[in-house]
């Protein structure tokens, strides 16, 4: 199992990340954190005290953006840059019409969006992207710019642009939204396997009302998408992790 997408340095699992973290090794294969400007110098130990285990990616928030001054964005691009050969992706990194729905906000947002891709396909990393309310756009921009290696994290955006998605050779991740979305559904069921990882998006989106998620939750989105393909936990678990290690080359 693999868990794509977390947090082990955010609050609410940093504090309880090292008894999550071997206890997680007994039955997982690898877990990949997302580090933020705040967080990326813990993230970055942490991957690199469990190497092999723990792997990390860099990203920017929308949200962020807006609390961050240019001169700040480009002191933490600097810094991806110059640890480009520890991470695995960039990501996450996108657009939020959500929380963020001010036209002036979103533009600094789009253009520092556009920024980071240019600068995963500089780096020659994948993207991991964040698209809320704003998964179409985000689309085209990754469309306009000739990505290539692209995971839309934690997708949840329509049928349609599921379909467009996954023509154009790009990647989702699913996490517990599968468990009341009935298009999350509909993809875990009919999208080809050779194109959906498994997330927990830890220490959000618990399925466990007052505890946080944590990365070996995993296993109830396995379960879940072996149950509505009719195919043995084994076999989802298998391509699924053979897809993640693949895509981020670990």
């Amino acid at each position: 199992m693999i868990d794509v997408h977390c947090h082990l340095t955010y609050p609410g699992l940093d504090d309880i990340k090292e008894k999550v973290i071997d206890d997680a090794k007994k039955t997982m294969d690898a877990i990949i954190t997302c580090g933020y400007p705040e967080d990326c110098e813990k993230a970055l130990l942490i991957s690199e005290q469990n190497k092999g285990f723990i792997y990390l990616t860099l990203g920017l928030h929308p949200i962020q953006i807006i609390k961050m001054t240019d001169k700040e964005i480009d002191n933490y691009r600097n810094f991806v840059i110059e640890n480009k050969n520890k991470i695995v992706a960039i990501g996450e990194i996108g657009l939020d019409y959500h929380w963020i729905k001010e036209e002036s906000k979103n533009k600094r947002i789009k253009d520092v969006f556009i920024d980071f891709l240019d600068l995963a396909k500089e780096l020659k990393l994948p993207a991991v992207l964040h698209l809320r309310k704003a998964e179409q756009d985000g689309f085209n921009i990754v469309m306009n710019r000739d990505m290539k290696e692209v995971l839309f994290h934690y997708f949840s955006g329509s049928m349609t642009l599921a379909k467009e998605v996954i023509n154009e050779g790009y990647c989702m991740s699913l996490g517990n939204l599968l468990m009341k979305s009935k298009n999350t559904k509909k993809i875990a069921k009919k999208f080809p396997l050779d194109r959906l990882f498994t997330e927990t998006d830890s220490p959000f989106n618990s399925p466990k009302q007052g505890k946080p998620n944590i990365p070996q939750n995993v296993k109830i989105v396995i379960e879940k998408m072996s149950e509505l393909r009719n195919q043995p936990f084994e076999k989802i678990d298998k391509i699924t992790t053979e897809n993640a290690k693949r895509f981020f080359k670990i």
